[in-house]
């Protein structure tokens, strides 16, 4: 008869060496993955632009959202270890996966509730409610089967394929990151078609419907290879089991802690009285990797905030958009390049670069990568502009005179020229005196927190002044905000695409109007038809006025006529300095992330494989909580400052970790299981044994005291 390990190896069935059910797993995990990734992609958006959340609750909400994705791990590592397996946990929850996928794109459909037809949903709780019990669902679909799927990649290969299991590991980690950089570069295009029954919307509706389609696809490729797998059966509820095991011999040492009683190696030992010594081993196993994972959530802490971090710089660099798929870039890049360069290279200068030893240099890397940060932001804040404080105002001055004008501002003095404006903005901590031409002084009062264009203006031969409130913050998703002054003697209507400025009066200023990067070609219009178009090229996150002169004349090349004044520059910082923390971040994360999923398995026994992926994953979880916490007690008023204050905490964790990792002694968990195996008979003999003495001396002290009670009854009779 063949032995267990025998009729596995017979049944598999592989290609180049590997087992070909792994390929199924793969393009399952590829198709997750862009599932995963894609939705996330625009789910900031979502919350601001649809929901209508500010930036704070939605970042709260986003977050809160990862860290439950990967604290949910935990219950589908219970799961499949205790009571499905990992084939039929994977099934379930990818099912759970994929209606949460298809609420989330449902709920982004404005037109459910849009009565009438206006364009903006009439009950956005309903909305709310939908895409939080989505969110929901991903988040326990997404974290159930998260630890599930590489354990099962694991448990597909013999024991004797260590090296393809490990290389396994490395393209499971590439098909995650394809499908992230794909789900990353299609999904925002998705979000920016305009789709809608009753109005044009930015489609969110397809940008989560793409997603779904995908998890419907990947639950599909998983169930086709349903007959290649080799499904280990889970082995009873061995979390219950762990628990039990780990009180038992924590009260066990708590009523047993006389000096008299001998101590034994492992406290773990204390519960030899009850629990069979293959399980304590086990749990051992298992409590020896999580005590070393406890410095880990840093680094995690340090990618998400890197992540989000690296937004807040691209909304002040050129294309911000295109760096969401420089991670993914560098991963696909990196992963082959360390597995068949640079790591033979590192074994050919016979250096033992253990497990380890990679995640303290991956931990290493991701803080060098906030040095970095922090030196690309100190070239940033140079070139941002200086907004006013709570009690502070700015202001700055437009002449539309038809001559040059002294004006005296608080303590500034300058001359403005005819249809001119100034380049910098004034700060004022109070309330200041402004005088035109010599002429009567006027006390202004602006708000607090704010910049503000005074024109000055001349009516009746009496000169006079305008207040108009400007923005306060770089434009958004790198928009550049243009607004028109109107100096004309007659109403104007300003168009730019398909967004209006509307009709603009005589001396008077428009609203702001958020205008793309590019060339942008502006149509004015009087009342009587007459028309004229000027094209003006814009960068990245500027603002500026546009001035209408008293002189302007409607003719078909009227662009010469325009004067404009910056009020914002627009980012001159290439995304391109980026690109080193990128590099730095994703190195770090290629030999951190790839190796901690193999050291994970590794180091498991048979019958907590999923389990310890969770544990691997509540890293994850525990980094984006430490997010949310910094995100609320930062007080920092740097950004650079808090870059370096990250870096100097994951350099100080890492420390840590390499003193925890020089004492941690390597494991073979098969053979530990085995030789526990071999002893289990002789320990039952032994256990057997002492029973049989035990019930024959308590049989034997049973007899005596019957005797002896018949003894005192008979004497009694008498």
């Amino acid at each position: 008869k063949l032995g267990r390990g025998e009729m596995k190896e017979m049944s598999i069935v592989t290609i180049f060496g590997y087992p070909l059910s792994i390929f199924f797993i793969v393009v399952n995990e590829f198709c997750e993955r862009f599932s995963y990734y894609g939705m996330r992609a625009v789910l900031v958006l979502y919350f601001k632009y649809f929901l209508k959340w500010d930036d704070d609750f939605s970042t709260t909400i986003y977050h809160t959202f990862v860290a439950l994705c990967y604290l949910s791990p935990i219950l589908g590592a219970i799961i499949a270890d205790s009571w499905l397996g990992k084939f039929k946990t994977i099934v379930y929850l990818s099912i759970v996966y994929t209606a949460g996928q298809v609420i989330m794109a449902v709920g982004a459909i404005n037109d459910i509730t849009d009565g009438n037809k206006d364009g903006t949903p009439d009950n956005m709780t309903f909305h709310i409610a939908l895409s939080m019990v989505g969110l929901l669902l991903i988040a326990l679909g997404t974290g159930g089967i998260k630890p599930c799927v590489a354990a099962f990649g694991g448990d597909q290969f013999n024991e004797d394929q260590e090296k393809q299991r490990s290389t396994f590991f490395s393209i499971f980690y590439l098909s995650i990151n394809a499908g992230s950089l794909l789900s990353t570069i299609i999904t925002p295009i998705l979000r920016a078609q305009k789709c809608g029954i009753h109005t044009q919307q930015q489609c969110y509706p397809l940008a989560f419907g793409v997603p779904a389609a995908l998890m419907v696809v990947s639950l599909i490729v998983f169930i086709v290879g349903s007959g290649m797998y080799n499904k280990t059966a889970p082995s009873g509820n061995i979390m219950v089991k762990v628990c039990k095991c780990i009180f038992f011999a924590i009260m066990n040492r708590f009523h047993n802690r006389s000096s008299q009683i001998p101590k034994r190696e492992h406290w773990l030992d204390w519960a030899e009285e009850k629990y069979d010594k293959l399980l304590i081993a086990q749990v051992k196993m298992v409590l020896k990797v999580l005590f070393l994972y406890i410095p880990l959530p840093m680094f995690w802490a340090l990618f998400d905030q890197q992540r989000s971090f690296s937004l807040q710089q691209g909304l002040m660099v050129i294309q911000p958009d295109q760096m969401q798929t420089v991670n993914p870039i560098l991963i696909l890049i990196m992963v082959p390049v360390m597995d068949f360069i640079i790591y033979p290279l590192i074994s050919k200068c016979k250096l033992n670069f253990t497990p380890l030893r990679k995640i303290t240099v991956g931990m290493f890397l991701a803080g060098l990568a906030f040095v970095a940060a922090a030196l690309v932001q100190l070239q940033i804040d140079a070139t941002l502009p200086d907004f006013p404080s709570s009690t502070e105002q700015q202001a700055k001055f437009i002449n539309m005179v038809n001559r040059s004008i002294d004006i005296t501002a608080g303590k500034y003095a300058f001359q403005l020229q005819t249809l001119q404006g100034n380049e910098e903005y004034y700060t004022y901590n109070l309330p200041f005196d402004l005088t035109i031409d010599s002429g009567p002084t006027e006390t202004i009062r602006l708000p607090g927190g704010t910049r503000n264009t005074i024109v000055i203006v001349e009516e009746a031969g009496r000169m006079t002044n305008i207040k108009f409130g400007d923005v306060v913050a770089k434009p958004e998703e790198g928009a550049n905000a243009i607004r028109f002054f109107n100096g004309f003697g007659m109403t104007l209507n300003i168009t730019v695409g398909e967004e209006g400025f509307g009709n603009i009066v005589s001396k008077n200023m428009s609203t702001y109007v958020d205008v793309p990067q590019g060339t942008a070609e502006f149509v004015i219009k009087n009342a009587a038809g007459s028309t004229c178009a000027f094209k003006r090229e814009f960068g990245f996150g500027s603002s500026y006025t546009f001035i209408i002169p008293p002189t302007f004349i409607l003719e078909e090349n009227c662009e010469e006529h325009i004067k404009e004044v910056e009020d914002i520059k627009a980012n001159s910082i290439h995304m391109a300095w980026q690109i080193p923390q990128y590099f730095l971040m994703t190195s770090g994360e290629v030999v951190f992330s790839v190796t901690g999923l193999e050291f994970s398995y590794s180091q498991a026994p048979s019958n907590m494989k999923a389990v310890l992926q969770a544990g691997w994953l509540l890293t994850v979880a525990v980094g984006n909580i430490i997010v949310l916490i910094v995100a609320e007690a930062a007080t920092l008023p740097d950004q650079w400052a808090e870059y370096v204050l990250f870096a100097a905490l994951l350099v100080l964790v890492c420390i840590i970790f390499a003193i925890m990792a020089y004492f941690y002694t390597y494991i073979d968990p098969v053979q530990i299981e085995a030789d526990f195996a071999n002893l289990e008979p002789e320990d039952e003999k032994k256990k057997n044994l002492e029973m049989t003495k035990k019930d024959m001396v308590e049989n034997h002290d049973e007899k005596k005291r019957r005797s002896s009670n018949e003894g005192k009854i008979v004497q009694t009779n008498f």
